[in-house]
C-alpha cells in the first residue's frame, strides 16, 4: 500500500522544493530507511569515527546471520531473548527519529547513548546464543 498509494507519505518535504544554488537547506537530511546510520554519524564526534560507525552499523546488518553459534532456537523461545529483541526494535526507531531531528544539545547526547545501545546488541547476541 505504501508503494502503490502513497510513495511519498514517509518521504521529506524539503525534497519537492526547487534547488537553489545559492541557499544550503537548513537541516539537510536522508530518506527514513537510513536515518538510523545518519543518527550514528552524527553521534561520534570524530569524522573517521563516524564515517567507520555509519560503514559497521550497516555492514553488522550482513554479517549478525554468520554469528549463529550452536543449537539456539531463536530469540522468540526465550522471554529474555524476546525483551532484548525488542529493546533493539525500539532503540533502532529512537535512532530513527534522532536522525531527522536537528543537531541540537540533547539530541547529539541521546543519539550517542542509543548508539552504544545499538552496537551493543550485536555484541551480547552471540554470547546470550552461546550461554
Amino acid at each position: 500500500m505504501l508503494v502503490f498509494v502513497s510513495p511519498f507519505l514517509l518521504g521529506d518535504p524539503e525534497n519537492f522544493v526547487p534547488a537553489n544554488p545559492l541557499v544550503t537547506p537548513v537541516h539537510i537530511q536522508p530518506e527514513w530507511y537510513f536515518l538510523f546510520a545518519y543518527a550514528i554519524l552524527r553521534s561520534i564526534p570524530n569524522k573517521l569515527g563516524g564515517v567507520i560507525g555509519l560503514v559497521m552499523s550497516l555492514l553488522i546488518l550482513f554479517i549478525l546471520p554468520l554469528t549463529r553459534v550452536g543449537n539456539f532456537r531463536g530469540e522468540a523461545f526465550y522471554p529474555v531473548g524476546q525483551v532484548i529483541f525488542w529493546g533493539l526494535v525500539s532503540v533502532f526507531i529512537l535512532l530513527g527519529w534522532i536522525g531527522a531531528c536537528p543537531v541540537e544539545a540533547p539530541y547529539e547526547v541521546l543519539g550517542q547513548i542509543f548508539t552504544v545501545f545499538y552496537f551493543s546488541y550485536y555484541l551480547f547476541v552471540p554470547v546470550f546464543q552461546y550461554i
